[in-house]
Protein backbone atom coordinates (compact mmCIF):
# COMPACT_ATOMS: atom_id res chain seq x y z
CA UNK A 1 0.00 0.00 0.00
CA UNK A 2 2.86 2.77 1.20
CA UNK A 3 4.19 1.89 -2.19
CA UNK A 4 1.35 2.75 -4.31
CA UNK A 5 0.50 6.06 -2.29
CA UNK A 6 4.11 7.21 -3.27
CA UNK A 7 4.12 6.41 -6.81
CA UNK A 8 -0.10 8.14 -7.01
CA UNK A 9 1.11 11.18 -5.45
CA UNK A 10 4.77 11.54 -7.33
CA UNK A 11 2.97 10.85 -10.15
CA UNK A 12 0.52 14.27 -9.48
CA UNK A 13 3.00 15.71 -8.83
CA UNK A 14 4.46 14.75 -12.15
CA UNK A 15 1.74 15.55 -13.98
CA UNK A 16 1.21 19.24 -12.87
CA UNK A 17 4.95 19.97 -13.15
CA UNK A 18 6.11 18.04 -16.27
CA UNK A 19 8.73 16.44 -14.52
CA UNK A 20 9.81 12.80 -14.42
CA UNK A 21 11.93 11.92 -11.21
CA UNK A 22 14.70 9.69 -10.56
CA UNK A 23 15.95 8.79 -6.82
CA UNK A 24 18.50 11.22 -7.07
CA UNK A 25 16.18 13.91 -7.93
CA UNK A 26 13.66 13.23 -4.61
CA UNK A 27 13.23 13.64 -1.11
CA UNK A 28 11.21 11.26 0.90
CA UNK A 29 9.12 12.75 3.37
CA UNK A 30 6.97 10.41 5.98
CA UNK A 31 3.40 10.62 6.28
CA UNK A 32 2.04 9.05 9.69
CA UNK A 33 -1.51 9.14 10.62
CA UNK A 34 -4.47 6.49 11.33
CA UNK A 35 -6.37 5.50 8.16
CA UNK A 36 -8.27 3.43 9.70
CA UNK A 37 -9.16 2.77 13.15
CA UNK A 38 -11.91 5.30 15.45
CA UNK A 39 -9.52 8.42 14.55
CA UNK A 40 -9.79 7.55 11.01
CA UNK A 41 -12.75 10.07 10.92
CA UNK A 42 -9.79 13.11 11.43
CA UNK A 43 -6.95 11.77 10.37
CA UNK A 44 -7.52 10.53 6.94
CA UNK A 45 -8.40 14.39 5.98
CA UNK A 46 -4.45 15.06 7.07
CA UNK A 47 -2.71 12.52 4.90
CA UNK A 48 -5.10 14.45 2.04
CA UNK A 49 -3.75 17.90 3.08
CA UNK A 50 -0.24 16.74 2.84
CA UNK A 51 -0.53 15.02 -0.42
CA UNK A 52 -1.91 18.22 -1.87
CA UNK A 53 0.56 20.70 -0.46
CA UNK A 54 3.15 17.96 -1.75
CA UNK A 55 2.29 18.29 -5.34
CA UNK A 56 1.81 22.10 -5.16
CA UNK A 57 5.35 22.77 -4.27
CA UNK A 58 6.53 19.80 -6.88
CA UNK A 59 4.66 21.82 -9.31
CA UNK A 60 7.06 25.62 -8.46
CA UNK A 61 9.98 23.11 -8.52
CA UNK A 62 10.29 21.39 -5.44
CA UNK A 63 12.97 22.06 -2.25
CA UNK A 64 16.51 22.30 -3.12
CA UNK A 65 15.75 21.74 -6.65
CA UNK A 66 14.14 18.05 -5.29
CA UNK A 67 10.64 16.75 -5.75
CA UNK A 68 9.21 15.61 -2.26
CA UNK A 69 8.39 11.67 -2.26
CA UNK A 70 5.60 11.19 -0.02
CA UNK A 71 5.73 7.85 1.99
CA UNK A 72 2.73 7.17 3.99
CA UNK A 73 2.10 4.60 6.58
CA UNK A 74 -1.03 4.41 8.69
CA UNK A 75 -0.85 4.22 12.60
CA UNK A 76 -4.39 2.71 12.34
CA UNK A 77 -5.83 4.28 15.46
CA UNK A 78 -2.96 1.58 17.24
CA UNK A 79 -0.03 3.78 19.37
CA UNK A 80 2.04 1.31 19.31
CA UNK A 81 1.54 0.75 15.65
CA UNK A 82 2.42 4.50 14.99
CA UNK A 83 6.18 3.66 17.33
CA UNK A 84 6.32 0.80 14.46
CA UNK A 85 5.48 2.75 11.80
CA UNK A 86 7.62 5.92 12.58
CA UNK A 87 10.98 3.51 12.94
CA UNK A 88 10.12 2.13 9.51
CA UNK A 89 10.14 6.21 7.97
CA UNK A 90 13.37 6.90 9.69
CA UNK A 91 15.21 3.65 9.38
CA UNK A 92 14.12 1.76 6.40
CA UNK A 93 12.96 4.88 4.33
CA UNK A 94 14.99 7.07 5.96
CA UNK A 95 13.17 9.96 5.25
CA UNK A 96 14.03 13.46 5.88
CA UNK A 97 11.06 14.60 7.79
CA UNK A 98 7.41 13.14 9.07
CA UNK A 99 4.25 14.86 8.79
CA UNK A 100 1.68 13.26 11.44
CA UNK A 101 -0.18 12.10 14.70
CA UNK A 102 -3.04 13.38 16.06
CA UNK A 103 -3.77 11.78 19.72
CA UNK A 104 -1.35 13.14 21.71
CA UNK A 105 -0.75 8.86 23.12
CA UNK A 106 0.46 8.55 19.42
CA UNK A 107 2.49 11.45 19.35
CA UNK A 108 4.60 10.58 22.81
CA UNK A 109 4.92 6.58 21.30
CA UNK A 110 6.75 7.96 18.22
CA UNK A 111 8.67 10.40 20.52
CA UNK A 112 11.52 8.21 21.74
CA UNK A 113 12.19 6.92 18.05
CA UNK A 114 12.35 10.36 16.61
CA UNK A 115 14.91 11.16 19.67
CA UNK A 116 16.75 7.78 19.11
CA UNK A 117 17.44 8.13 15.71
CA UNK A 118 17.66 12.13 15.20
CA UNK A 119 14.55 12.42 12.89
CA UNK A 120 12.24 15.12 12.46
CA UNK A 121 8.68 15.71 13.22
CA UNK A 122 6.11 18.11 12.79
CA UNK A 123 2.85 17.90 14.91
CA UNK A 124 -0.20 19.75 13.94
CA UNK A 125 -3.14 19.11 16.27
CA UNK A 126 -3.89 20.76 19.44
CA UNK A 127 -2.41 19.20 22.32
CA UNK A 128 -1.80 19.62 26.14
CA UNK A 129 1.79 20.94 26.26
CA UNK A 130 4.08 20.11 29.44
CA UNK A 131 6.48 19.08 26.54
CA UNK A 132 9.41 20.14 24.44
CA UNK A 133 11.20 17.56 22.14
CA UNK A 134 14.50 18.37 20.34
CA UNK A 135 13.17 16.46 17.65
CA UNK A 136 9.80 17.77 17.25
CA UNK A 137 7.81 21.04 16.26
CA UNK A 138 4.48 21.49 17.22
CA UNK A 139 2.65 23.19 14.61
CA UNK A 140 -0.67 22.66 17.00
CA UNK A 141 -1.98 24.75 19.45
CA UNK A 142 -1.03 24.76 22.76
CA UNK A 143 -3.44 25.21 25.91
CA UNK A 144 -3.10 28.55 25.81
CA UNK A 145 -3.87 29.35 22.15
CA UNK A 146 -6.90 27.24 22.40
CA UNK A 147 -8.51 26.42 25.63
CA UNK A 148 -7.69 29.52 27.56
CA UNK A 149 -9.02 31.94 25.11
CA UNK A 150 -12.00 29.68 25.69
CA UNK A 151 -12.59 29.56 28.91
CA UNK A 152 -11.68 33.60 28.86
CA UNK A 153 -14.43 34.31 26.33
CA UNK A 154 -17.05 31.88 28.72
CA UNK A 155 -16.41 33.95 31.61
CA UNK A 156 -16.68 37.46 29.93
CA UNK A 157 -20.00 35.86 28.66
CA UNK A 158 -21.37 35.29 32.60
CA UNK A 159 -20.41 31.25 32.27
CA UNK A 160 -20.03 30.49 36.24
CA UNK A 161 -20.17 26.36 35.98
CA UNK A 162 -17.62 24.41 33.84
CA UNK A 163 -17.98 20.80 33.55
CA UNK A 164 -15.16 19.17 31.73
CA UNK A 165 -15.52 15.75 29.33
CA UNK A 166 -12.78 13.88 27.86
CA UNK A 167 -11.53 10.96 25.99
CA UNK A 168 -9.05 9.30 28.47
CA UNK A 169 -5.66 9.66 27.59
CA UNK A 170 -3.00 12.54 27.82
CA UNK A 171 -4.29 15.17 25.86
CA UNK A 172 -7.65 15.46 27.97
CA UNK A 173 -6.11 14.80 31.26
CA UNK A 174 -3.63 17.33 31.08
CA UNK A 175 -5.62 19.74 29.31
CA UNK A 176 -8.27 19.90 32.22
CA UNK A 177 -5.74 19.59 34.48
CA UNK A 178 -4.43 23.31 33.56
CA UNK A 179 -7.47 24.37 32.93
CA UNK A 180 -8.73 23.43 36.89
CA UNK A 181 -5.28 25.50 37.85
CA UNK A 182 -6.93 28.45 35.20
CA UNK A 183 -10.28 28.42 36.91
CA UNK A 184 -9.78 28.40 40.43
CA UNK A 185 -7.16 31.22 39.81
CA UNK A 186 -10.22 33.24 38.21
CA UNK A 187 -12.54 32.89 40.83
CA UNK A 188 -14.54 30.29 40.26
CA UNK A 189 -15.02 27.61 42.95
CA UNK A 190 -14.06 23.99 43.00
CA UNK A 191 -18.07 22.99 43.55
CA UNK A 192 -18.70 25.00 40.72
CA UNK A 193 -16.41 22.39 38.07
CA UNK A 194 -17.75 19.81 37.18
CA UNK A 195 -17.35 16.17 35.90
CA UNK A 196 -15.21 14.85 38.81
CA UNK A 197 -12.51 15.74 41.50
CA UNK A 198 -9.53 13.40 41.35
CA UNK A 199 -7.55 13.79 44.77
CA UNK A 200 -4.10 13.54 45.80
CA UNK A 201 -2.66 11.31 48.39
CA UNK A 202 -3.49 14.13 51.13
CA UNK A 203 -7.08 14.65 49.91
CA UNK A 204 -6.29 17.70 47.79
CA UNK A 205 -8.34 18.42 45.31
CA UNK A 206 -5.95 18.66 41.84
CA UNK A 207 -7.82 17.98 38.81
CA UNK A 208 -11.41 17.56 37.55
CA UNK A 209 -12.75 15.73 34.49
CA UNK A 210 -14.78 12.85 33.27
CA UNK A 211 -13.40 10.52 30.99
CA UNK A 212 -14.14 7.70 28.32
CA UNK A 213 -12.91 5.25 26.12
CA UNK A 214 -11.56 5.78 22.89
CA UNK A 215 -15.02 5.17 20.60
CA UNK A 216 -17.73 4.90 23.78
CA UNK A 217 -20.95 5.12 22.39
CA UNK A 218 -23.25 5.55 25.98
CA UNK A 219 -23.24 9.30 26.74
CA UNK A 220 -26.94 8.70 28.53
CA UNK A 221 -25.81 8.83 32.20
CA UNK A 222 -23.11 11.42 31.04
CA UNK A 223 -25.54 14.22 29.86
CA UNK A 224 -27.98 13.78 32.21
CA UNK A 225 -24.97 14.81 34.71
CA UNK A 226 -24.89 17.86 32.53
CA UNK A 227 -28.44 18.57 32.46
CA UNK A 228 -28.69 18.42 36.10
CA UNK A 229 -25.32 20.52 36.80
CA UNK A 230 -26.52 22.97 33.94
CA UNK A 231 -29.78 23.85 35.75
CA UNK A 232 -28.56 27.09 37.46
CA UNK A 233 -28.63 28.05 34.10
CA UNK A 234 -24.77 29.70 34.03
CA UNK A 235 -22.84 26.23 33.01
CA UNK A 236 -20.96 24.88 29.86
CA UNK A 237 -18.87 21.94 28.82
CA UNK A 238 -15.79 21.80 27.96
CA UNK A 239 -15.16 19.32 25.46
CA UNK A 240 -12.07 17.26 24.51
CA UNK A 241 -13.59 14.05 23.36
CA UNK A 242 -11.37 13.11 20.57
CA UNK A 243 -12.19 11.27 17.30
CA UNK A 244 -15.84 9.61 16.44
CA UNK A 245 -16.91 9.08 20.07
CA UNK A 246 -18.19 12.78 19.27
CA UNK A 247 -21.18 11.39 17.21
CA UNK A 248 -23.16 9.89 20.32
CA UNK A 249 -22.08 12.12 22.81
CA UNK A 250 -23.63 15.50 20.31
CA UNK A 251 -26.72 12.99 19.48
CA UNK A 252 -27.90 12.41 23.21
CA UNK A 253 -26.74 16.01 24.15
CA UNK A 254 -29.96 17.20 21.76
CA UNK A 255 -31.70 13.80 22.39
CA UNK A 256 -31.78 15.47 26.06
CA UNK A 257 -33.56 18.82 24.96
CA UNK A 258 -29.81 20.70 25.75
CA UNK A 259 -29.65 23.37 23.30
CA UNK A 260 -26.47 25.81 23.52
CA UNK A 261 -28.56 28.56 25.24
CA UNK A 262 -29.02 26.39 28.31
CA UNK A 263 -25.35 25.28 28.15
CA UNK A 264 -23.09 26.11 25.76
CA UNK A 265 -20.40 23.33 24.60
CA UNK A 266 -17.12 24.54 23.42
CA UNK A 267 -15.02 21.81 21.93
CA UNK A 268 -11.14 21.44 21.21
CA UNK A 269 -11.23 18.39 18.58
CA UNK A 270 -14.56 19.31 16.31
CA UNK A 271 -13.60 21.09 13.41
CA UNK A 272 -15.24 21.26 10.16
CA UNK A 273 -14.16 18.17 8.96
CA UNK A 274 -16.05 15.85 11.49
CA UNK A 275 -19.15 18.19 10.98
CA UNK A 276 -18.96 16.26 7.89
CA UNK A 277 -20.48 13.19 10.52
CA UNK A 278 -21.66 15.13 13.56
CA UNK A 279 -26.03 16.39 13.16
CA UNK A 280 -24.64 20.09 12.81
CA UNK A 281 -28.01 20.95 12.94
CA UNK A 282 -27.95 20.23 16.60
CA UNK A 283 -25.07 21.43 17.44
CA UNK A 284 -26.24 24.97 16.24
CA UNK A 285 -24.33 27.57 18.67
CA UNK A 286 -21.82 25.59 20.17
CA UNK A 287 -18.33 26.97 20.40
CA UNK A 288 -15.12 26.39 19.01
CA UNK A 289 -11.59 27.51 19.36
CA UNK A 290 -8.89 27.25 16.69
CA UNK A 291 -6.20 29.16 15.09
CA UNK A 292 -8.06 28.94 11.81
CA UNK A 293 -11.55 28.11 10.40
CA UNK A 294 -12.74 27.71 6.95
CA UNK A 295 -14.75 30.79 7.14
CA UNK A 296 -11.78 33.39 7.01
CA UNK A 297 -11.98 35.92 4.53
CA UNK A 298 -9.01 36.35 3.12
CA UNK A 299 -7.43 36.53 0.01
CA UNK A 300 -5.10 33.47 0.81
CA UNK A 301 -7.50 31.40 2.67
CA UNK A 302 -9.90 31.67 -0.34
CA UNK A 303 -6.58 30.52 -2.69
CA UNK A 304 -5.97 27.84 -0.38
CA UNK A 305 -9.55 26.40 -0.67
CA UNK A 306 -9.81 26.55 -4.38
CA UNK A 307 -6.61 24.93 -5.34
CA UNK A 308 -7.65 21.94 -2.37
CA UNK A 309 -10.72 21.88 -4.29
CA UNK A 310 -9.11 21.93 -7.77
CA UNK A 311 -6.45 19.03 -6.37
CA UNK A 312 -9.15 17.05 -5.43
CA UNK A 313 -11.18 17.18 -8.71
CA UNK A 314 -7.78 16.03 -10.07
CA UNK A 315 -6.64 13.31 -7.83
CA UNK A 316 -6.23 9.58 -8.84
CA UNK A 317 -4.94 8.42 -5.10
CA UNK A 318 -6.81 5.61 -3.62
CA UNK A 319 -9.03 6.69 -0.78
CA UNK A 320 -9.07 10.51 -1.43
CA UNK A 321 -12.44 11.30 -1.14
CA UNK A 322 -13.38 13.88 -3.77
CA UNK A 323 -17.23 14.99 -2.15
CA UNK A 324 -18.10 17.36 0.58
CA UNK A 325 -14.61 18.16 1.17
CA UNK A 326 -14.00 21.18 3.68
CA UNK A 327 -10.61 22.55 5.41
CA UNK A 328 -10.38 23.05 9.32
CA UNK A 329 -7.29 23.84 11.26
CA UNK A 330 -5.15 20.89 11.70
CA UNK A 331 -5.32 20.82 8.10
CA UNK A 332 -4.01 23.99 7.52
CA UNK A 333 -1.33 23.06 10.26
CA UNK A 334 -0.48 20.47 8.37
CA UNK A 335 0.20 22.76 5.48
CA UNK A 336 1.84 25.62 7.34
CA UNK A 337 4.05 22.85 8.83
CA UNK A 338 5.34 21.58 5.14
CA UNK A 339 5.48 24.95 3.67
CA UNK A 340 7.74 25.98 7.32
CA UNK A 341 9.85 23.09 6.97
CA UNK A 342 10.40 24.12 2.96
CA UNK A 343 11.45 27.40 4.28
CA UNK A 344 14.04 26.23 6.83
CA UNK A 345 15.52 23.51 4.17
CA UNK A 346 15.77 26.64 1.98
CA UNK A 347 17.66 28.89 4.68
CA UNK A 348 20.16 26.20 6.06
CA UNK A 349 20.54 24.86 2.29
CA UNK A 350 20.49 21.16 3.36
CA UNK A 351 17.90 18.83 4.73
CA UNK A 352 19.82 17.91 7.60
CA UNK A 353 17.97 17.53 10.71
CA UNK A 354 20.50 19.52 12.87
CA UNK A 355 20.53 22.18 10.30
CA UNK A 356 17.02 22.19 9.64
CA UNK A 357 16.38 22.61 13.22
CA UNK A 358 18.60 24.99 14.11
CA UNK A 359 16.84 27.02 11.29
CA UNK A 360 13.05 27.20 12.41
CA UNK A 361 14.28 28.02 16.10
CA UNK A 362 16.22 31.44 13.99
CA UNK A 363 12.15 32.26 13.87
CA UNK A 364 11.07 31.01 9.95
CA UNK A 365 7.66 32.89 8.92
CA UNK A 366 4.59 31.71 6.43
CA UNK A 367 1.79 33.74 5.26
CA UNK A 368 -0.75 30.76 5.44
CA UNK A 369 -4.66 30.55 4.98
CA UNK A 370 -5.13 31.86 8.97
CA UNK A 371 -2.57 34.87 8.71
CA UNK A 372 1.46 34.71 9.42
CA UNK A 373 2.86 31.53 11.60
CA UNK A 374 6.44 32.10 12.78
CA UNK A 375 8.13 29.19 14.49
CA UNK A 376 9.86 29.84 18.10
CA UNK A 377 13.13 28.51 19.78
CA UNK A 378 10.67 26.57 22.04
CA UNK A 379 9.32 24.67 18.64
CA UNK A 380 6.31 26.28 18.79
CA UNK A 381 4.57 28.93 17.04
CA UNK A 382 2.86 32.32 17.03
CA UNK A 383 -0.03 32.72 15.27
CA UNK A 384 -3.72 33.45 15.33
CA UNK A 385 -6.85 32.23 17.44
CA UNK A 386 -10.20 31.91 16.45
CA UNK A 387 -13.37 31.60 18.42
CA UNK A 388 -16.13 30.19 16.49
CA UNK A 389 -19.75 29.77 16.69
CA UNK A 390 -21.53 26.51 14.93
CA UNK A 391 -23.80 27.00 12.08
CA UNK A 392 -26.45 25.08 10.75
CA UNK A 393 -24.14 24.43 7.49
CA UNK A 394 -21.41 22.94 9.44
CA UNK A 395 -19.33 25.97 9.78
CA UNK A 396 -18.41 28.20 12.26
CA UNK A 397 -19.01 32.44 12.60
CA UNK A 398 -16.03 33.67 13.94
CA UNK A 399 -17.09 35.52 17.18
CA UNK A 400 -13.98 36.73 18.51
CA UNK A 401 -10.24 36.79 17.53
CA UNK A 402 -6.66 37.70 19.22
CA UNK A 403 -3.40 37.87 16.96
CA UNK A 404 -0.10 36.68 16.90
CA UNK A 405 -0.57 34.60 20.38
CA UNK A 406 3.08 32.93 21.35
CA UNK A 407 3.06 29.35 21.98
CA UNK A 408 3.69 28.33 25.76
CA UNK A 409 3.80 24.74 26.77
CA UNK A 410 4.36 24.80 30.14
CA UNK A 411 1.57 26.34 31.90
CA UNK A 412 1.07 23.95 34.56
CA UNK A 413 1.83 25.72 38.30
CA UNK A 414 2.05 28.76 36.74
CA UNK A 415 -1.65 30.67 37.58
CA UNK A 416 -2.02 32.53 41.05
CA UNK A 417 -5.40 32.75 42.66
Amino acid sequence: MNSIIKRSALGAAALLSGFSASAEDTVKVGVLHSLSGTMAISETSLRDVLLFTFDEINASGGVLGKKIEPVVVDGASDWPLFAEKAKELLVKEKTAVTFGCWTSVSRKSVLPVYEKNNGLLFYPVQYEGEEMSPNIFYTAEAVNQQAIPAVDYLLKEGMEKFYLIGTDYVYPQTTNLVLFEYLLSKGIPVENIGGGLRKDSSGKVISAGNYTPFGHSDFQQIVADIKKFSASGDACVINTINGDANVPFFKEFAASALTSEDCPVVSFSISEDEFRALPAKDLVGHLGCWTYFMSIDSPANKKFKDNFQAWLAKSDIPGVVKENRVTCSPMVLSYNGVYLWKKAVEKAGSFDVDKVREALKGGISFDGPAGTVTSQENHHMTKNVYIGETLETGQFDIIESFDNVVGEPFLKGTFKK
